[in-house]
């Protein structure tokens, strides 16, 4: 290859003062960079949005961010927001059609934490916006006030499941991740199969056994300190394969 894929983040929109901003955390844009060996393109989330065939015809594959704003229930059926709850409607607006053209083309697609929930929307799933208050859950929520390496800091086990995407990727079958969430997959997209869950039953990992391409989405944030913990060296890595091999085409 005479160059690195390309990979495009969709960013979040959100005001600073008085002018909206498009952002994207680092520690994803470098996780790209550094652990898929692609190159980072961040896509701004306008009104009306970028073009998706446009979009598509730039870049060799999406990475799907976390966020502090939630998706819409709107968009899932769900009960209005609580007040207070962010949200970014220009990041759905752009961030649902696109998923949903990507998995399509083929492209390799990962989603972390909010991606994660996008996508499960995006192919017809709902999520719980309280996780912390359906029976039998646990609360899997970080404590803002804690410093960021305590934030990020593992909390809870996943069993990953035979026979998909993450058994193939992750030497472990069961490790340690971290927890910073306050919604959740409830009722899980026809299409999508179960990777990985926690001990109190909620999904964490997902794939589509059907897509054309790579499609892998994690509830955690395997991009934070992402060198120094295998199962996101594997995961990066695999991401980056697939991107490389698009790119090749």
């Amino acid at each position: 290859m005479s160059r690195a894929p390309i990979v495009g983040v969709p960013c979040d929109r959100r005001m600073m003062g008085k002018h909206p901003y498009h952002l994207a955390g680092e520690k994803y844009v470098t996780a790209v960079r550094d652990g898929s060996g692609a190159f980072p393109l961040l896509i701004p989330v306008l009104d009306p949005p970028l073009p998706v065939a446009e979009l598509l015809h730039s870049i060799d594959g999406l990475l799907f961010t976390g966020s502090p704003s939630n998706v819409a229930p709107k968009h899932y059926g769900g009960p209005a927001p609580r007040e207070g709850v962010l949200q970014d409607e220009h990041r759905d607006a752009t961030a649902l059609p696109l998923l949903k053209a990507a998995i399509e083309s083929g492209k390799p697609v990962l989603c972390i934490c909010r991606g994660f929930q996008e996508l499960n929307v995006a192919l017809g799933g709902t999520l719980h916006q309280h996780l912390q208050e359906v029976p039998g859950r646990a609360d899997h929520r970080s404590n803002d006030s804690d410093p960021l390496d305590v934030q990020y800091g593992r909390v809870h086990p996943v069993q990953v499941q035979d026979g998909g995407v993450l058994s193939r990727i992750a030497k472990e079958k069961r490790f340690s991740v971290n927890s910073l969430h306050s919604q959740g997959i409830d009722r899980l997209a026809s299409a999508l199969r179960v990777e990985a869950v926690a001990p109190d039953g909620q999904i964490e990992a997902v794939s589509m056994p059907g897509a054309k391409g790579f499609l892998f989405a994690v509830q955690w944030h395997p991009e934070w300190a992402w060198s120094e913990n295998p199962v996101s060296r594997e995961i990066f890595a695999a991401f980056g394969s697939a991107l490389r091999a698009q790119a090749a085409k």
